[in-house]
Parts: C-alpha cells; sequence; structure tokens
C-alpha cells in the first residue's frame, strides 16, 4: 500500500522526476508523458463518473483503478528482476467482455459519431481520446524500451470501451450526433 505523508519533496524543481525504479529523468521523457496521459484521462472519467447511472459508474470505478495499475506499469521500466505491479490479460479480457456487452444493446453504425450528446458521453468522448494519445505514447516508447505489451493492449481496447459506453449513455446511441459528411460546404 501507498502511505503519502510529505506531498511535495522539491526533488522535481530542475524539471526531473524519479520512475518508480529510483531511476532520475526529465520530466518530459516519452515514459512520464505516457503515464501522465494515462493519468490525464484517468481524470476525464473522474468528470464522466459524475454524470453516470450506477452499473457504468461501477465499470469506470475498475478502469479507474486499472489506470492506476497502468501508471505504475508504466513508471517502473521492465528489468531482469521484476517484481512490479504488471497490467495482466485478465483486465484486458474484462474490458472485452463489457464491450461485447454494451455493444450487444446498441444499433450499428450507419455513420460516424461526433463527441456529444449527454455529459457523460461527451466527457467519455473526450477520454477516449486522451487514452488514444496515451496508446500513441506508449507505442513510441516501446520502440527504444521495454513496455509491457498488455499495457498497450489495455488502452487501445479503452478507447473503445469508452466509445460504446457513451453511445450507450446517449439513450442507446439514439442520442448520438452523427458525421454528415459535407453537410456545411
Amino acid at each position: 500500500m501507498v502511505k503519502l505523508t510529505k506531498i511535495y519533496t522539491k526533488g522535481g524543481d530542475k524539471g526531473e522526476t524519479s520512475l518508480g525504479s529510483g531511476e532520475r529523468v526529465q520530466k518530459h521523457s516519452i515514459r512520464v508523458n505516457a503515464y501522465g496521459t494515462v493519468d490525464e484521462a484517468n481524470s476525464i472519467i473522474g468528470i464522466a463518473r459524475l454524470h453516470c447511472p450506477k452499473p457504468s459508474d461501477k465499470r469506470l470505478d475498475a478502469i479507474q483503478n486499472d489506470l492506476f495499475d497502468i501508471g505504475a506499469d508504466l513508471c517502473r521500466p521492465i528489468g531482469e528482476e521484476d517484481s512490479a505491479l504488471r497490467v495482466t490479460s485478465t483486465q484486458v479480457e474484462r474490458l472485452e467482455s463489457e464491450i461485447d456487452d454494451i455493444n450487444s444493446s446498441l444499433e450499428p453504425l450507419n455513420s460516424f459519431v461526433l463527441p456529444g450528446g449527454s455529459n457523460a458521453a461527451a466527457h467519455l468522448h473526450h477520454a477516449r481520446t486522451v487514452v488514444r494519445r496515451a496508446e500513441r505514447l506508449c507505442t513510441e516508447l516501446a520502440i527504444s524500451e521495454k513496455v509491457n505489451p498488455l499495457v498497450i493492449s489495455y488502452l487501445n481496447r479503452l478507447s473503445d470501451h469508452l466509445f460504446v459506453l457513451a453511445r450507450y449513455l446517449n439513450d442507446g446511441g439514439s442520442n448520438d450526433v452523427l458525421w454528415k459528411p459535407g453537410a456545411n460546404r
């Protein structure tokens, strides 16, 4: 369990931060950007939860906890003697199951969906785009450093999950805002 007794340390005042391994890196490193963007998505999901009914809120609660797991995974580079908290296939599979469950109640799309509709859906669409950015940063990081591939899988599924949940919270998709190609030419 984490115990925080002192919130500021002044250790980052010169543009560096410590990874979970204790290694010091620049605050603008790809790794720090990746887990910082995961944290940003988590914050937006927290806002979305203020507008969600209980079953959806429960799902998002689990996702927020998973996102902290992802942050913990990303802040500890993969090493030979690795005992760090890592994302597991069970977490990815849970998302897949939830996506299938939610999507089964939705009508198929015949257009792209614009972010909007209900308050909850709009925030979930916002979170979805931030999750996609986190995923891009993780794939960029994976070019030069080892990254748990399940982190990338989880983020990929999460953006899909947030999309179908946003549709579900838009009255099962009936209040989705649909793209009208060339409507303003």
